[in-house]
């Protein structure tokens, strides 16, 4: 068995030791954002982590209701022109903590008396030493290239946070039950594993969702690509109609994410389109009318709670991504010359 295979694997246990150990410290973390002086919140990232930033776009804005943005590195980094962070709480997202860009926003963030905050996997790395607090990911060693425990503690560190900073006894309840079902959710997504050789030799794919669930297209995309080598692009519904949809041609891949919830009629009115144009749907949900149009279907378990949703749909895109890279011949655990820490500035 594969690094990705195990530690794909292993998510639903890295995810309940996340919540036993840093359940009551996220409680903690949580008054930072109710200060009366918190007006934005400001979120520094890159790659795998930058995905787990648009779930906190929205759980987060939700939680506080004031906006959430992604900082702009380069004017830290390169123009040496960061901008005023009045009303700021910034957090660091890094798996690895070792980005020196996503550092200098926290460290330019606590040089103008601002609060900050970092998630990462490694307690003691430079982007943890730069925060006032640290909200460990507690995923263990990840070998594998392609992140999969850490993306997925990642998104449970920002639901965790979502739980605190509302005091939400029903959140933190859905949220205890999750390793659960991932555990389902991975049984079923290796059971009903279709097959992909017709996609071996493509040229790409498409990745559609909205609401919470953008950050799982991103990922899905994200991770075909770095393990197969493929164009893979992720959009929402109303992106994709804005042009991009040109490009959707006969026997084109399209994996539509669409568990239960809000968003899923927008993702769902997105079909007959699709299906005209003549698209290959690869159909992510637990809605099984949806499933059955599928031209690949990758089921859902259901009863996860729409917010939590992303820690369960990304599961599919993980298996599919990497089958499909195991079927175009790469090694899974160190593909096309990427390396697991990449350092950027």
């Amino acid at each position: 068995m594969s690094w990705l295979d195990a530690e794909l694997r292993e998510q639903p246990h890295a995810l309940a030791r996340l919540l036993e150990r840093q359940g009551p410290h996220a409680d903690e973390l949580a008054v930072a954002f109710r200060r009366d002086d918190i007006r934005y919140i400001l979120i520094a990232s890159r790659g795998s982590s930058s995905n787990a930033a648009r779930y906190a776009q929205y759980l987060l804005g939700r939680a506080n209701r004031v906006p959430v943005m992604f900082a702009t590195p380069s004017l830290y980094t390169i123009y040496g022109q960061p901008p005023r962070l009045d009303g700021a709480i910034v957090v660091g997202i890094s798996q690895s903590g070792a980005s020196p860009d996503v550092g200098s926003v926290l460290a330019e963030a606590r040089r103008q008396g601002r609060p900050t905050l970092a998630l990462t996997n490694d307690p003691a790395s430079p982007l943890a030493q730069e925060a006032d607090a640290v909200l460990p990911l507690e995923a263990g060693e990840e070998r594998a290239v392609a992140a999969t425990k850490t993306f997925l503690n990642s998104l449970g560190a920002v639901a965790l946070l979502f739980a605190a900073i509302g005091d939400d006894d029903v959140a933190r309840a859905e949220l205890s039950r999750m390793p659960e079902a991932l555990e389902a959710q991975i049984a079923l997504s290796f059971e009903k594993a279709p097959r992909l050789e017709e996609y071996v030799y493509g040229a790409g794919a498409t990745v559609v969702a909205r609401g919470v669930n953008y950050c799982t297209a991103y990922e899905v995309a994200l991770k075909i690509r770095e393990l197969s080598g493929l164009v893979v692009e992720a959009y929402s519904p109303a992106d994709l109609m804005h042009g991009p949809i040109a490009a959707i041609r006969p026997g084109w891949p399209v994996v539509v994410i669409a568990p239960t919830g809000p968003a899923l009629q927008s993702v769902a009115d997105l079909l007959p389109t699709l299906e005209e144009r003549g698209a290959r749907l690869l159909v992510v949900s637990d809605v099984p009318g949806l499933v059955e149009r599928a031209h690949t279907p990758l089921p859902l378990v259901p009863g996860v709670p729409e917010w939590l949703s992303p820690l369960a749909a990304v599961i599919p895109g993980q298996v599919t991504a990497m089958r499909l890279a195991e079927l175009r011949g790469v090694d899974v655990d160190a593909p096309l010359g990427l390396r697991k820490i990449t350092l950027t500035t």
